[in-house]
């Protein structure tokens, strides 16, 4: 009894918390709670003979209410999810048959609140994480390297119940500082292969022959007063297993799935180790955390990339090949751009703008593209409440590979998507996504006000499981520059000059990013990113003050 109480103490806790978070907006007017909060549940899977669903973990919930322009769903774990249309497919990992019960706040104008609850009963999970599983194998093998260029590749810090679990805060290696020293510089020959067999991780260290030794443990060889690199035998495979992982770092910092390696398997470095969260992993980058063995208090962290250090090095782009620089008033340069209008049936998005060239103006050095509240009528699919405008440089400026580099301002306003993006040239004789996207930056202030998406569209990653990273920025309002670096091995992002926060490993694997491109500016309304629109949303504009392509 005891228990439950504590559960219910917590979960209207999360209900409290999760509502403070909307501040009251005079702007908006009349400040109206949603009303008719209708909440409901489906368990995937779930028939006569799989009353539990199918043991995927996963549930399908809705929230509808009038005046609601957002939804959030808080689960018991504290963390959130929200978006504007009240639907949300969730997994929870918690092997076997429990269950739960989900927060659900609906927002109205002037952030105004109105709660329910979703009470999902008997969800069977039996863990499997094929996401993870995906990004550490490719669903065959991959090779993974340490990410030796990266501040921080190596590092150590507390593992206590009050520390700063989730960084090296006591130790952070600088870049290639290992290979200064012959007592070190095997670590970065280690080359860690999981392959995916039967359904079953396994993994491989090919370490050149010796293997990086915790001072600690270097008497399993040759005892030594410093970290060594000794001849240590790691030619064996080894067996991955996922879990849930449990340790004492905020649920914000972490994927919550961990490896266990059996037989003793560790990843490069010898710590007496042989379980690591996953604290971070995309399709090129890997950031793990292990406790110590021996030594509970300390946490050491290891960053890998699928980016061989030896490898062939990446063309340096640093000749000026195309640029416009907006400097000439009126419409876009017709010798670069071609606008594009209409809705097009939502664009694939069920975005709500229509298109017209006359939001698209340069002036005073700037390009803007202005989106805003107008009528459109007697217009196929119409009326349209919103214009906007799209323009791209199909069959005047198409190009592969290079570097390309945008400033530029973004759009203020709930309901705004602005985007800078590439499709591919053949989009026409290749239909979607096998010709490919790239997306150098979107922006959806309603999924965070300082959140850019880096993303990439192609067979097996598009729409909603399309290959996408975020990082946040502050004030997107205000100058940017944004830039892409697109190679034969490689497509990066980075903004402001920053290190990329996102790499993609190319290859001829990747065909749809190895032939040519052009550019899109746009900015959209609403739609499946945009969200739902403020209904006291006026107009804003994107303003960019130049785009140019190196190579």
């Amino acid at each position: 009894m005891k228990e439950n109480f504590k559960k219910l103490g917590k979960f209207l806790l999360l209900l409290v918390l999760a509502s403070s978070c909307q501040d009251d907006d005079k702007s908006f007017g009349d400040i109206n709670a949603p009303t008719g909060l209708v909440t409901s549940y489906e368990i995937v899977g779930k028939d006569d003979a799989n009353p539990n669903g199918n043991g995927s973990g996963q549930v399908v919930l809705h929230a509808k209410a009038d005046g609601a322009m957002t939804y959030k769903f808080v689960y018991p774990d504290g963390s959130i999810d929200a978006n504007g249309q009240g639907l949300i497919t969730k997994r929870f990992s918690d092997n076997g048959v429990h269950s739960y019960t989900v927060a659900v706040l609906a927002t109205g104008k002037g952030g105004a609140t109105t709660t329910g609850s979703i009470y999902i009963e008997d969800l069977l999970s039996i863990f499997n994480d094929p996401v993870t599983t995906q990004l550490l194998t490719n669903n065959s093998s991959k090779v993974w390297y340490w990410a030796q260029s990266e501040q921080g590749h190596l590092g150590v810090g507390p593992n206590t119940p009050t520390g700063n679990n989730y960084w090296p805060e006591w130790y952070s290696a600088q870049p290639n500082e290992k290979a200064a020293s012959e007592t070190s510089s095997c670590l970065y020959d280690n080359k860690l292969t999981f392959t995916l067999q039967n359904d079953i991780i396994k993994f491989n260290l090919d370490n050149g022959g010796k293997t990086f030794f915790n001072k600690d443990f270097t008497y399993l060889v040759e005892a030594q007063n410093e970290d060594y690199c000794l001849p240590y035998d790691t030619t064996q495979d080894h067996t991955v297993l996922l879990g849930p992982a449990e340790s004492f770092v905020p649920e914000q910092f972490t994927t919550g799935i961990q490896m266990k390696f059996t037989n003793n398997g560790f990843m490069g470095y010898y710590i007496g180790a042989d379980t690591y969260e996953i604290l971070e992993i995309t399709a090129t980058r890997m950031v793990v955390r292990a406790v110590m063995g021996g030594n509970e208090g300390l946490a050491w962290y290891h960053t890998f990339t699928t980016v061989d250090p030896n490898g062939t090095p990446d063309p340096q782009y640093n000749t000026l090949f195309w640029a416009d620089e907006f400097d000439i008033d009126g419409p876009p340069n017709p010798a670069n751009w071609t606008p594009e209008f209409g809705n097009n049936n939502g664009w694939g998005n069920q975005e709500k703008q229509y298109y017209k060239a006359e939001n698209a103006v340069v002036q005073g050095g700037s390009l803007f593209i202005t989106a805003k509240k107008e009528e459109v009528t007697n217009v196929p699919g119409g009326p349209f409440h919103y214009t906007s405008a799209r323009i791209k440089t199909h069959n005047k400026f198409d190009f592969t590979y290079g570097r390309v580099e945008i400033k530029a301002k973004l759009t203020s306003g709930v309901g705004t998507w602005p985007a800078l993006w590439m499709l591919g040239s053949n989009y026409a004789t290749t239909p979607w996504p096998a010709c490919g996207e790239i997306d150098m930056m979107e922006y959806a202030p309603w999924l965070g006000t300082n959140t850019m998406h880096g993303t990439l569209h192609y067979p097996g990653n598009f729409g909603g499981s399309a290959n996408s990273t975020t990082t946040n920025i502050d004030n997107p309002t205000d100058w940017h520059v944004y830039t892409l670096i697109w190679s034969p091995n490689s497509i990066t992002w980075s903004i402001d000059g920053a290190p990329a926060y996102k790499t993609f490993i190319n290859g001829p694997q990747h065909p749809y990013f190895n032939w040519d491109y052009f550019l899109i500016f746009n900015v959209a309304m609403g739609g499946n990113m945009g969200g739902t629109i403020d209904e006291n949303f006026v107009q804003s504009a994107m303003e960019v003050d130049y785009v140019r392509v190196y190579q």
